[in-house]
C-alpha cells in the first residue's frame, strides 16, 4: 500500500522528489523528539538550542540545499536589528519591511504557474516568526498594563540570544510547514516548563500518535482521491464538456479533497510539537490539554455548516498571528471592517504575488460579509429562528452543507490555479455563479429583513 500512496502523492503536489522529502522530513520531526525528550531534556539550554538548531537545518538542506541561505540571512538579520536597534517602533517597522520584502522578492523570482516546493514556502512560516519576534520583543518593554493578556503571555522581558533565535527559528516541529509559535513559548519548552510532570518529560507520547494517527488519514484519503480531482481537470476540454451541475459539484467534492493537503500536514506536525511538549496547554477542567500547536480543529471542519466556521477551524496559528499582530494592531483605525480588509490584504500578498490570491481573499471577505447578515436575519426573524429550530433543521443542514461547500470551493478555485488565464476559464465555464450568489444575496439581504424582522427589533439592532 505505500508504494501507490507515496505515488499518488508526489503526482498531486507536484514533482515527485520534493513531495516525499517534504512528507518524511515533517515524519522524521517525530524521532527528533523523541531524541529531545529521551537525551536532551535535562541538558543544559544551550545543547537544546544547537540540537534544534542543527536538526532544522539538516531537514532544510534535505528539502532545499545551499538555498538554506535565505532562511540564515533572514535569521540574523532580525537578531542584528533587535540587538542594535532597541525596542522601538523603528525596530518593528524595519523588520516588518524587511522580512516581507525579502519573503516577496523570493516569490517574484521563483514563481511559476504551477505549486511548486520551494524555498519560499518554509520561509514564508519563517517570516511570520521573525516578524512576530519583534512585536513581541518591542511589546517586552512596555508596562503590562498596556498590553492585551495575549501580548503580556508572549512579551519579551528581554533580548534573546542568536542561539535562541536559531534554535526557535528552525525548530524541526514548525520550520516546514507550521505551527507559528512565540519564542516566549520556546523558552518555556527548553526550561522543562511545557510538561504535565514539570521538571520531567511531559506523557505527551498517547496524544501525538493520535494527531499523527488522524493526520495520516487525512493523507491517505488525500492520495487516494486526489488524484480523480486534480486542478489541471479544470483546464481540460472534458471540463467545459460536462453539464453546469456537474461542474459545480465538482468543484465542490475537489474542494474537500484539495484541503486534506493541507489539514494532514498541519496535524502530523503537530503531533511532533505535542511529542516534544510544545503542544502543551496547561489544564482545563482537571484535564491536561495538548492543543497550544494546533493548526486545525479537525471535528469543526467536517462538520460545521458556516464559512466562518471552516475559516476558523483552518489554519489556526496562521490566522491567530495576523489577529494579534496586524488586525488588532491596526484598532487605531477605529473601523473593523477597514482592519479587516488590511488584515487579508496582508495575507494576500504573504502567501505570494498571483492575482489567483487576491480574487480569493476578496472572495473570503465578501462572503462572510453576506454570511454575517444572513445570521443576524435569522437570529432576530422570529419566523427563521423557529424554522431554524425545528424539526426541519437536518434538511436544512444538508442543503447548506452543500451551498457551504460548492462556495467553499469557489474562491478555492482561484487560489490554486494561481494565474488569470486558468481561473477566468473555470469561472467563466460556471458562469461567475458565486459572484452573481452573493452579489444578490447581499443586494435583496436589507429588503428581506424589512419582511421578516419586526420594526422594533430591526431599531434595536440599527442601535446596537
Amino acid at each position: 500500500m505505500a508504494a501507490p500512496l507515496l505515488e499518488n502523492l508526489s503526482e498531486s503536489l507536484g514533482s515527485p522528489e520534493p513531495a516525499v522529502r517534504l512528507l518524511l522530513s515533517i515524519l522524521i520531526g517525530y524521532p527528533c523528539a523523541l531524541v529531545y525528550r529521551r537525551f536532551l531534556f535535562y541538558q543544559p539550554a544551550t545543547v537544546i538550542h544547537l540540537f534544534h538548531t542543527f536538526s532544522g537545518l539538516a531537514l532544510a538542506a534535505f528539502n532545499f540545499g545551499s538555498q538554506i541561505y535565505h532562511s540564515a540571512v533572514c535569521v540574523l538579520v532580525q537578531f542584528l536589528m533587535l540587538r542594535l536597534m532597541g525596542r522601538t517602533v523603528t525596530t518593528v517597522l524595519s523588520s516588518f519591511t524587511f522580512q516581507m520584502v525579502y519573503l516577496l522578492a523570493g516569490y517574484y523570482y521563483t514563481a511559476t504557474g504551477e505549486y511548486d516546493i520551494k524555498w519560499t514556502m518554509p520561509h514564508c512560516v519563517l517570516t511570520l516568526k521573525l516578524v512576530g519576534l519583534s512585536f513581541d520583543y518591542y511589546d517586552g518593554g512596555k508596562e503590562p498594563s498596556q498590553l492585551s493578556s495575549e501580548q503580556r503571555i508572549a512579551a519579551l522581558p528581554s533580548v534573546p540570544s542568536l542561539l535562541e533565535v536559531c534554535g526557535f527559528s528552525y525548530f524541526y516541529g514548525g520550520f516546514l510547514v507550521g505551527p507559528q509559535f512565540t519564542l516566549r513559548s520556546y523558552q518555556k519548552l527548553v526550561a522543562g516548563e511545557l510538561s504535565d510532570c514539570p521538571g520531567k518529560p511531559p506523557n505527551s507520547v498517547i496524544p501525538a500518535m493520535k494527531r499523527f494517527a488522524l493526520g495520516f488519514l487525512c493523507l491517505v484519503v488525500y492520495a487516494i482521491f486526489s488524484p480523480y480531482y486534480a486542478d489541471s481537470y479544470f483546464l481540460t476540454d472534458e471540463y467545459d464538456a460536462q453539464p453546469f451541475w456537474y461542474r459545480c459539484v465538482f468543484i465542490l467534492i475537489w474542494a474537500k479533497v484539495i484541503l486534506y493537503k493541507y489539514v494532514s500536514c498541519w496535524v502530523i506536525a503537530e503531533g511532533v510539537c505535542i511529542l516534544s511538549g510544545l503542544g502543551y496547554n496547561g489544564v482545563v477542567d482537571g484535564e491536561h490539554k495538548w492543543d497550544a500547536c494546533a493548526n486545525m480543529k479537525v471535528w469543526r471542519f467536517e462538520t460545521t455548516p458556516l464559512f466562518g466556521g471552516t475559516i476558523s477551524s483552518f489554519n489556526i496559528n496562521t490566522n491567530a498571528w495576523a489577529a494579534r499582530h496586524v488586525f488588532k494592531r491596526l484598532k487605531f483605525l477605529g473601523n473593523k471592517s477597514l482592519s479587516h480588509v488590511a488584515t487579508l490584504l496582508f495575507l494576500t500578498f504573504w502567501h505570494g504575488l498571483h492575482s489567483g490570491y487576491i480574487l480569493c481573499f476578496s472572495m473570503e471577505f465578501f462572503i462572510i460579509t453576506v454570511e454575517r447578515q444572513a445570521l443576524a436575519l435569522v437570529r432576530d426573524s422570529p419566523l427563521l429562528s423557529k424554522l431554524a429550530n425545528s424539526t426541519l433543521y437536518p434538511l436544512i443542514y444538508v442543503v447548506q452543507q452543500f451551498l457551504h461547500w460548492l462556495f467553499m470551493g469557489y474562491p478555492l478555485v482561484p487560489f490554486c490555479l494561481f494565474t488569470y488565464d486558468k481561473w477566468l476559464k473555470v469561472y467563466s465555464s460556471i458562469y461567475f455563479c458565486g459572484h452573481v450568489f452573493f452579489l444578490v444575496a447581499f443586494l435583496i439581504m436589507p429588503y428581506i429583513r424589512k419582511v421578516l424582522v419586526p420594526k422594533k427589533e430591526r431599531s434595536e439592532t440599527k442601535q446596537d
